[in-house]
């Protein structure tokens, strides 16, 4: 009995290898990732995608299992993040928080968040409210991963112990640390949108291809975060799988832009896409107009202080704001760009049920614009008129 009690607690029931268990421990988190970033984020919180429904209940169950998720507050706390992103009340901002609770203490910040039921009801429309989510997964949340420990220790003896603890802090660290945290601190950016979400890597395959958060923050509702010919995203590449076993429905990607030669004025498709690109044109602007400029008048400047002329300076203290307004002040040419700037993304604020008059104030943008004299100004409203939306191909 002794060495049958030794042989269980050694390998489990199973009796298995440990680069068995290796694998077995890598296809179980793969699972759980998935589940977060292709059910949780992709489909129910934005709808970018959609599932059939057998697989959206084995998503619920598996989230249920091994991280005791509720789905309605996953996608609560998530969008929150999104309407209030770099706020006071942005559930998980470094800029708020500080880099370093952000990413080792993330969870904290989610368990806080759910506890609010206004932002609950507000942000967690459209979720699931069947039987099993009221009586089950809600209500006996952290019963879930008490079953998993029961199984994993079953099945694999004290190195299922081992494989439980890593499989409960896998998504707290990587997701409600790393993603939420360097995501919004470190690394590249395609696109110049109003917060600071990064590309921690153009891979995306450690972390369901969530670590495309500058590209996802640019593009919300879009399933498919990898945005550039250089990126790769493993999460797509499995929506792509299901959707070939008809598990899946692609329901919104990212538009392609297009840019048409020789257009006299903005049309219908210039604005259509501009409205559809916000951060591309925003992005446009810096590279083709400001970045030159400031090449030239700027090389003194430190470096921190040019990269945050791209945001106006939304992100730095008051110390340093005041001297990079100052710099500005003191060069006409400069200051007249940043105005057209100014002017350009102001169009996005018109408040008019019909298109016209942000029509209107586009053409009066674009012939200002090339009547300035300024050739990169020019060459950017001539680039800006060809705008239109290449049909999405899912």
């Amino acid at each position: 009995m002794f060495p049958d009690l030794l042989s269980w607690l050694s390998r489990g029931l199973t009796q298995a290898e440990y680069w068995q268990m290796a694998l077995v421990f890598l296809a179980l988190i793969q699972t759980t990732i998935f589940t977060v970033t292709l059910y949780l984020h992709r489909s129910a919180t934005h709808r970018g995608v959609d599932f059939h429904p057998v697989l959206a209940h084995f998503f619920r169950f598996w989230a249920w299992l091994t991280m005791a998720m509720v789905t309605k507050e996953w996608v609560a706390v998530h969008r929150k993040h999104h309407a209030k992103v770099e706020s006071a009340e942005d559930p998980h901002s470094p800029r708020f928080y500080g880099i370093n609770r952000v990413l080792w203490r993330g969870v904290e910040l989610y368990q806080d968040a759910r506890e609010d039921e206004a932002m609950l009801e507000k942000y967690g429309r459209g979720t699931p409210d069947d039987w099993m989510e009221r009586n089950v997964y809600s209500r006996w949340s952290n019963f879930g991963p008490i079953t998993m420990l029961v199984i994993d220790v079953a099945l694999f003896g004290l190195p299922g112990l081992l494989m439980w603890a890593l499989q409960m802090a896998w998504i707290p660290f990587w997701a409600a640390g790393v993603i939420n945290g360097l995501g919004h601190w470190w690394g590249y950016r395609n696109f110049d949108t109003d917060d600071t979400s990064t590309n921690l890597l153009p891979w995306g395959v450690w972390v369901g291809g969530e670590e495309l958060h500058n590209n996802h923050h640019a593009f919300p509702s879009s399933a498919k975060f990898a945005l550039r010919r250089f990126e790769f995203d493993i999460g797509w590449a499995a929506i792509r799988v299901l959707e070939t076993l008809r598990l899946a429905k692609v329901l919104r990607v990212a538009p392609e832009l297009d840019v048409r030669p020789n257009i006299p004025v903005p049309d219908a498709e210039t604005l259509k896409a501009m409205m559809a690109h916000r951060w591309q044109v925003a992005t446009d602007y810096f590279s083709t107009v400001l970045k030159p400029q400031l090449a030239i008048e700027a090389r003194e400047l430190p470096r921190r202080l040019r990269r945050a002329m791209r945001s106006e300076g939304r992100w730095l203290d008051d110390a340093h704001r005041e001297r990079m307004q100052k710099f500005i002040d003191e060069r006409p040419q400069l200051v007249q760009l940043m105005q057209y700037r100014q002017r350009l993304l102001d169009i996005y604020e018109i408040k008019s049920a019909a298109a016209e008059a942000k029509l209107e104030a586009l053409r009066e943008w674009c012939a200002e614009a090339e009547a300035s004299g300024i050739r990169a100004l020019e060459e950017f409203s001539f680039r800006l008129k060809g705008y239109a939306l290449v049909p999405a191909r899912v």
